[in-house]
C-alpha cells in the first residue's frame, strides 16, 4: 500500500462496501500461555486534597517518551492477508514516527529486515524481545509513575485471550521491555490486556465484564476480587463495568473499540448508524447508557461525547473493525481509522480534534488490519516520559 492517508479536512476515495458485524475471532484456536501471576500492588487514588498514589497509570495524551509496536510476520495467523497488514503496520510506524519515537519489535532478523525496508529509517526495529503477533497494546506491560520521575511496568499475564491462541513469545514481552528500558517490573494478580481496561489517570478506570470477569482468564476470582486487583495495579479507587459480551470475538470484548477517556470527567463512545441492531450495536449503546449515568472517582457526572460510526465502510469482511475510537494519542496528534465514509469520517474527525485541542488528526486506511480484528490503538502502547 502506498504511504497515503488522510489528515483532517482532506478527501479520501469512497468505496463502499457492506456494513459489518465488529470483529471475529482471530485465527485457529490454540493452547495460552499464561504468565506468573504473583505479587501484589498497592495504590488507590485518595480524595482531591489528598497525595496522590504511590504509583498511577497515567492517561494516554500525557507526554510519550515513545510508542512500542510489533511486526506481524507469521502466515500461520495472517495467511494471505499477512503483505498487507505488514503494510498497514509499517503504515501505523511512519506516521507515529512524524511526532514521537517508535520502536517495532521482530521476532528474528529475517522478519527485522522487512520491518525496516516498510517502516523507514525513522522507526528503530529490534530482534532483541520477539513477539508472536502485532498486538502490542494486549502484550506490553503498562506504564506506571510515581511522581518523582520513575516509572515502573507492571505485566497483565497475557494468556491469549483466555487460551484462545498460543502465544509464547508474546506473553514474555511485558518483561521483555521493562528489562530493555531498565525499569522494575511486577506481574499484576489478575489476567488481563493493556485494551481490556480504560483509565482516566486521575483515579477513574472502566472496563467490561466480559473481557476480565471471565473464566478463562479469572477463574475462581469474584467479581470484587477481580476490580481491587485492577485498581491496584492502575492506582485508582473506583471502576465502572460494562457488561460487554463474551465469546464473539477473540479479545470477549475490549472497551477500547467502542468507549475511550477523553481526560478526567469526560468520554467519548461509538455509537452505531440508527438502523443496525446486531449484538455490537446493542453493546454500545449499553456503554453508552451507563457511562452517561455514571460518575468517577472525584464524584463529577461523566460527560459523554457521542461519535457516530461509519454508515458503510470498503471492507466485507464479517470481522472487520469499524471504529474511529480505537485511535492512538502521540505528541501533537491523534491517529485514527477512516472508511470511506466521507460524512462519517469528516464528523469523527472534527470530534477528535474538538477533544484533543492542539493536537493534528490523521486519518489512516488501514482496512487490512481493521478486518484482522482490532486497530490501531490495538496495535500500539505508549511509553510516557517520567
Amino acid at each position: 500500500m502506498s504511504d497515503s492517508h488522510r489528515a483532517l479536512g482532506s478527501l479520501g476515495s469512497r468505496l463502499f462496501g457492506d456494513t459489518p458485524s465488529r470483529r471475529g475471532v482471530l485465527g485457529a484456536a490454540g493452547l495460552g500461555v499464561a504468565g506468573a501471576v504473583v505479587g501484589s500492588m498497592t495504590g488507590g487514588v485518595q480524595p482531591a486534597a489528598a497525595a496522590l498514589p504511590s504509583r498511577w497509570v497515567d492517561r494516554d495524551d500525557v507526554p510519550h517518551a515513545l510508542t512500542w509496536m510489533s511486526w506481524p510476520s507469521r502466515p500461520s495467523v495472517w495467511g494471505r492477508q499477512l503483505s498487507g497488514v505488514q503494510q498497514d503496520i509499517a503504515l501505523i510506524a511512519r506516521t507515529i514516527a512524524r511526532f514521537e519515537p517508535v520502536v517495532v519489535c521482530a521476532p528474528d532478523g529475517e522478519s527485522a529486515a522487512t520491518a525496516r525496508s516498510w517502516c523507514g529509517p525513522e522507526v528503530t526495529v529490534l530482534t532483541s524481545i520477539p513477539t508472536d503477533d502485532l498486538w502490542m497494546r494486549d502484550i506490553a506491560p503498562v506504564f506506571r509513575r510515581d511522581g518523582h520521575g520513575g516509572l515502573d511496568a507492571v505485566g497483565l499475564n497475557f494468556n491469549g485471550w483466555g487460551n484462545k491462541q498460543t502465544h509464547r513469545d508474546d506473553a514474555e514481552v511485558a518483561r521483555g521491555i521493562a528489562d530493555h528500558e531498565r525499569l522494575p517490573f511486577r506481574t499484576a494478580d489478575f489476567v488481563g490486556e493493556g485494551g481490556a481496561v480504560e483509565t482516566d489517570g486521575d483515579g477513574t478506570v472502566m472496563a467490561t465484564e466480559s473481557s476480565l470477569v471471565n473464566k478463562n482468564r479469572n477463574r475462581g476470582m469474584s467479581r470484587d476480587e477481580i476490580e481491587d486487583a485492577v485498581l491496584a495495579v492502575y492506582g485508582a479507587d473506583r471502576m465502572i463495568w460494562v457488561p460487554g459480551i463474551k465469546g464473539k470475538d477473540i479479545t470477549d470484548d475490549h472497551i477500547d473499540v467502542t468507549s475511550r477517556f477523553v481526560r478526567p470527567g469526560v468520554v467519548m463512545v461509538q455509537l452505531p448508524p440508527e438502523g443496525r441492531n446486531d449484538v455490537w450495536a446493542r453493546d454500545a449503546r449499553e456503554q453508552f447508557a451507563i457511562l452517561s449515568g455514571a460518575t468517577d472517582a472525584r464524584g463529577r457526572r461523566l460527560r459523554v461525547i457521542r461519535v457516530e460510526g461509519p454508515d458503510t465502510v470498503r471492507s466485507r469482511k464479517a470481522d472487520f473493525v469499524d471504529s474511529y475510537l480505537n485511535f492512538h494519542v502521540v505528541n501533537g496528534a491523534v491517529i485514527t481509522a477512516q472508511f470511506g465514509d466521507l460524512a462519517k469520517d469528516d464528523a469523527a474527525a472534527r470530534a477528535l480534534a474538538a477533544a484533543f485541542p492542539g493536537r493534528q488528526v490523521v486519518q489512516l486506511d488501514v482496512d487490512r488490519l481493521m478486518a484482522g480484528g482490532g486497530g490501531i490503538h490495538c496495535s500500539t502502547m505508549h511509553e510516557p516520559l517520567p
